[in-house]
């Protein structure tokens, strides 16, 4: 299982804009420059985040974007599903009847990753951005 850069990004973008007040505007070019992210790259994240209601835009010279909601509301599978990442550690459906070496049955090793898969998606909807801020505070 891996996740894509689009994922991780907007993790690490929206966890860099909790770390300010929910209502100053954070602009996508101090972000593209603290996280070391390409701003053309960020800004496709953030048309996907904003499309999916987890930031707003706030036009002026003061813009830039603002969380639609506290930092402990937001789900990091939420920023996953809004910049349509799936994390699947199998290859096939849920309940196809065919397994995802292309044969009739399933591998015998497919009820392990299903549970792995449960238990990672389980973990990502437990996890909030506050959570990675407090990982951070605790480490320093």
């Amino acid at each position: 299982m891996k996740l894509n850069t689009k994922s991780r990004y907007a993790v690490m973008a929206l966890a860099d804009m909790s770390k300010f007040p929910i209502n100053n505007p954070v602009s996508l070019r101090d972000i593209s420059l603290r996280q070391s992210i390409s701003l053309l790259y960020l800004e496709q994240i953030f048309l996907k985040l904003k499309k999916n209601e987890i930031v707003k835009s706030v036009r002026g010279s003061n813009g830039g974007y603002v969380l639609k909601r506290n930092p402990k509301n937001i789900k990091l599978s939420e920023i996953f599903q809004a910049v349509d990442q799936k994390v699947k550690t199998v290859g096939c459906k849920k309940d196809s009847k065919k397994g995802c070496n292309g044969k009739s049955v399933k591998c015998i090793t497919h009820e392990l990753w299903d549970e792995l898969d449960i238990y990672i998606n389980n973990f990502f909807e437990n996890k909030n951005l506050s959570d990675l801020l407090m990982t951070k505070e605790r480490k320093n």
